[in-house]
């Protein structure tokens, strides 16, 4: 991350975003597909370490391989297979969402993981039960846990949408876009910005 300073003279901490070039691989048909959506492809790929079913896809479509490969649906500018986008399809001060899959953050207890307190206390006995879940099923009936009841387990690493990012500053020549505030993902992840939709 980075920060900038607006007009008014306030520090806005922004998330630098590489976001072009991207190219069009794929247009999804209702006809053909059953849905209507863009394919686009970024980064580049080595020949040797892409399946040859991807060589192919990308062939069809006349690029190099790429990295990582996203579909936009409701996309409203009319493109063509092999297109190249670049942020110039975005404005400085409009709002976008961003999708991207959240840091792992491994298996974690009930405290970190849902921010139950612990039992309180060090007191009567309680010697190792400061970040213990307490209890969590009930008696005689029905002799079980209930699913879908916090408790400890893997955190992270899931698909994340933030709304209403506001596009702090665009550098049209480098294909870089600041966002304003977090985005999901650790450095150097893949995510996808569409623009907003009401």
């Amino acid at each position: 991350m980075t920060s900038i300073f607006d007009a008014e003279g306030k520090n806005i901490p922004c998330t630098v975003v590489l976001a072009g070039p991207c190219v069009v691989t794929q247009i999804k048909t209702k006809e053909i597909d059953g849905y209507e959506a863009v394919q686009f492809g970024f980064g580049e790929r080595k020949e040797k370490n892409t399946p040859k079913s991807l060589k192919g896809h990308f062939a069809k479509a006349g690029t190099t391989p790429k990295q990582f490969v996203a579909e936009i649906k409701y996309f409203e500018t009319a493109v063509k297979v092999g297109d190249e986008i670049k942020v110039g399809l975005f404005e400085e001060g409009e709002f976008v969402d961003v999708s991207g899959t959240s840091i792992g953050k491994g298996f974690q207890g009930v405290v970190k993981r849902h921010n139950f307190s612990g039992v309180g206390g060090q007191t009567h006995g309680q010697h190792n039960r400061l970040r213990a879940p307490g209890s969590m099923g009930a008696s005689s009936f029905p002799a079980r846990v209930f699913k879908g009841m916090r408790m400890a387990g893997r955190q992270g690493g899931v698909t994340v949408k933030l709304q209403n990012l506001v596009v702090a500053k665009i550098i049209a020549d480098q294909n870089i876009i600041l966002l304003k505030g977090a985005v999901p993902g650790k450095k150097g992840a893949f995510i996808i910005i569409e623009k907003y939709h009401n």
